[in-house]
């Protein structure tokens, strides 16, 4: 589904109407995606989980040598007045970070090291659930970028938009060992009786950040939330799967590969309470500050 930015943009420190943004074929970040970015989730308007959207953008920028802003209230600032102008309090808001210098092709080293830009764009309606699709080979767990929220991301649109051409909604991406690492935007997870598993880390999927609030923050009785290495099989066993995104929250899987998906669990509805509680209780403390 397409995201149409609002009309004004974070060109670094200025907001500028959308048309009037410049950026230069010389900028290396731009000929070869080399850059950071991260989504998140503009809820009553307030940035949810911008610290940790912000730690994950610094370490991958520095994973990938790219020059990163050094002030984050300084951005943090920037980002509120983008929000403000294009009256987006409840949107997606993209924050990317571009590199401008080094590289085989590159203009002259002029101006900043990097360029960040940012905007907003409406929330959609997301349907009631998901239909998945398998591609072996998806994700390489093996390799030292693995993780990293890099905008290279034209291998990823190309498998996302097949899957579309096919009739599904999202692609489960398996690694070279043959183990669920992820979707194209989302993470996955499953429920097997009181238990609630999602790939590691090492499995080479990204450390998303609903999938880090449901490890770390959300808690329901009797229920426990972990890492587990996961197969395709594992799908058909379980009593429900479901992926999570920042813009999406939580969504049930119905089928993967045209097979529906049994629903034994009761477990999803109540986290997705339990998350919304959490999303809530971050807005309200914000508003105290």
């Amino acid at each position: 589904m397409k995201h149409l930015m609002h009309p004004f943009v974070l060109h670094n420190e200025q907001i500028r109407a959308l048309p009037e943004v410049s950026l230069s074929p010389g900028q290396t970040g731009l000929l070869s995606g080399w850059g950071v970015f991260s989504t998140l989730r503009v809820v009553e308007g307030v940035p949810f989980a911008f610290e940790r959207h912000w730690n994950r953008m610094r370490e991958d920028a520095r994973r990938l040598r790219v020059p990163f802003p050094a002030q984050e209230g300084e951005t943090l600032s920037a980002l509120m007045r983008l929000i403000e102008a294009n009256r987006a309090y409840d949107a997606a808001l993209r924050v990317t970070v571009i590199r401008n210098h080094g590289g085989i092709w590159s203009g002259p080293a002029t101006g900043p090291g990097y360029d960040l830009i940012a905007f907003t764009a409406p929330i959609h309606e997301h349907p009631a659930g998901v239909h998945l699709t398998v591609r072996p080979f998806g994700r390489a767990a093996a390799s030292a970028f693995r993780g990293v929220k890099s905008i290279a991301w034209g291998p990823n649109l190309a498998v996302l938009e097949e899957a579309h051409a096919n009739g599904f909604d999202e692609v489960i991406l398996l690694n070279e060992r043959g183990e669920v690492s992820e979707c194209v935007s989302a993470n996955l997870f499953v429920a097997e009786g009181s238990k609630v598993w999602t790939p590691p880390l090492d499995s080479g999927c990204l450390a998303g950040v609903t999938r880090e609030m449901l490890l770390s923050e959300v808690r329901l009785d009797g229920v426990s939330i972990a890492e587990k290495t996961l197969y395709p099989e594992d799908f058909d066993r379980s009593g429900e799967v479901f992926i999570t995104s920042t813009t999406r929250g939580l969504l049930p899987v119905f089928s993967i590969e045209g097979r529906p998906l049994g629903r034994s669990s009761n477990i999803l509805p109540r986290l997705q309470e339990a998350y919304l509680r959490v999303v809530g209780d971050y807005v309200r403390q914000w508003e105290r500050v």
